[in-house]
């Protein structure tokens, strides 16, 4: 079985508490069309309450079950809610990554005075201060929850830097420097060291902090029966605070956890490095393919197919790959902006979805539509791949790169696909296997109607129109 993740969120979803109830009233259609892994967004209590995406983290422990931060609820619904989705979810055979966010808390409940310094914000190695105290959001006490799951809380020696100043009213990156404190490291070494990325940082080495999100995540993976993770901004946290992470819950739980980590970098190095550093523990996406797909929209024409896996991760650690077209921080007005273009979206899906290399994550946000950046959907072209996936993508994989312009690849369990950013439309002959000799193929996604047979030799004729994609699959 090919395995198959969607995204389940956008930016913009509405602060209705309704999104859990969602999830389980699409189950079943969404594995029907072979989606059988889950990414939900973070379910736990955010510093703005209900309209938290929750990437503002509060309290790990409230997956919308206590009155903290104005509201009982999150902005995707109740802890009963997300309870009961994910088991509706695994009724139709559907695995659930929970989102978490480690590097970060905000919405902290009291403040105190801490010991710290300022750093260059493009250098965070190099202090541009004496050391003095600052009155930072650091007391994290969760008296709505009052000690239920754990009796932990948070102060400033669990963290390493804020970039507020309560005292002052005053925003800077201010690392802490009592109890010998300094950034992380194995971190990613831009700014310096980018251990520090916003709010409260967590300091990950921190003995007693290890223990408590060990003992978190132990709790949730019980009490939500997820089936692993997503790991928010791995490039801020140090690389052996992960591996030793990953594989201790693993053992715990006697559990498989798929999981994969966001390190947003478009140098291929960085990211193969991050994968060694951390012995191929777990996947990261791979973010280099998603800027290729945005250049082969953008230059239209202009772009050469034949380099869409040019400087990929795909290309190198295809098996610790999770490929994607766009997503929550891709879409249209956040930071990552770099929305790939519909006139080449569904290539680029195409591409994903039929190929051997990497897992695919396909995005809520192009599934469903996303009525606030005016975005239609493309549900009935994506069930399509979808179906194609999940019932065709498999056997040896044969390429035909051999055009600026139509680029080709088949596989031998009955599939072959073409992509095309030409004015022209165009066909190959390519090889489908000899065992298919006589089958009859059809274009699934509808764009070209008729019939190929496949010769003596295994091989067939296959077409696709201008600027567009298709998916032949036995008839």
């Amino acid at each position: 079985m090919n395995r198959t993740i969607m995204q389940f969120f956008e930016w913009n979803l509405p602060s209705d508490g309704g999104h859990w109830n969602f999830l389980k009233e699409h189950s079943k259609s969404l594995s029907d069309v072979g989606i059988n892994t889950i990414w939900l967004p973070p379910a736990y209590k955010g510093a703005g309450g209900s309209n938290d995406t929750g990437y503002g983290v509060y309290d790990l422990y409230d997956l919308g079950e206590f009155d903290q931060k104005g509201s009982k609820r999150t902005k995707y619904g109740t802890k009963d809610e997300y309870i009961n989705a994910i088991a509706e979810a695994h009724k139709n055979n559907i695995q659930i990554l929970a989102d978490i966010v480690l590097n970060q808390k905000g919405g902290a409940d009291k403040t105190e005075w801490v010991r710290v310094a300022k750093v260059d914000p493009d250098d965070r190695n190099n202090k541009i201060s004496d050391e003095y105290d600052i009155k930072a959001w650091t007391k994290f006490n969760f008296s709505g929850r009052n000690n239920k799951y754990s009796d932990f809380k948070w102060n400033w020696k669990h963290f390493d830097g804020v970039d507020w100043d309560e005292n002052k009213k005053e925003s800077a990156i201010y690392q802490f420097t009592g109890l010998g404190k300094s950034w992380d490291e194995g971190v990613d070494d831009e700014n310096g060291n980018y251990d520090y990325l916003m709010l409260t940082d967590i300091d990950v080495s921190s003995p007693v902090v290890y223990d408590e999100i060990l003992k978190w995540a132990l709790w949730y993976i019980e009490i939500a029966d997820l089936d692993g993770f997503r790991l928010d901004a791995v490039k801020h946290i140090d690389f052996e605070f992960f591996k030793r992470f990953i594989n201790d819950i693993r053992k715990i739980a006697k559990k498989e956890l798929f999981t994969v980590g966001e390190y947003w970098s478009t140098d291929l190095d960085v990211l193969k490095q991050y994968i060694e550093n951390t012995d191929h523990t777990f996947n990261i996406f791979d973010i280099p393919l998603h800027y290729n797909f945005v250049s082969a929209a953008n230059e239209k024409e202009n772009y050469d197919l034949r380099e869409l896996m040019s400087n990929t991760l795909i290309s190198c650690y295809p098996e610790n790959s999770v490929t994607f077209v766009d997503n929550h921080d891709t879409q249209p007005g956040q930071s990552l902006e770099s929305w790939v273009d519909n006139l080449f979206k569904l290539q680029a899906y195409t591409f994903i979805l039929t190929r051997q290399e990497g897992i695919p994550c396909i995005f809520f946000g192009d599934y469903y539509g996303m009525p606030t950046n005016d975005i239609a959907p493309l549900k009935d072209q994506l069930d399509k791949l979808l179906k194609a996936r999940k019932e065709s993508a498999y056997g040896d994989q044969h390429d035909y790169f051999d055009d600026a312009h139509i680029v080709g690849w088949t596989r031998e369990n009955g599939l072959a696909a073409l992509i095309s950013n030409a004015n022209d439309g165009g066909s190959k002959k390519m090889f489908v296997g000899g065992k298919l000799s006589g089958k009859v193929f059809v274009d699934v996604t509808g764009n070209i109607s008729g019939e190929i047979e496949i010769d003596a030799d295994g091989n067939g004729d296959f077409t696709v129109n201008e600027n567009s994609y298709s998916v032949w699959c036995i008839k």
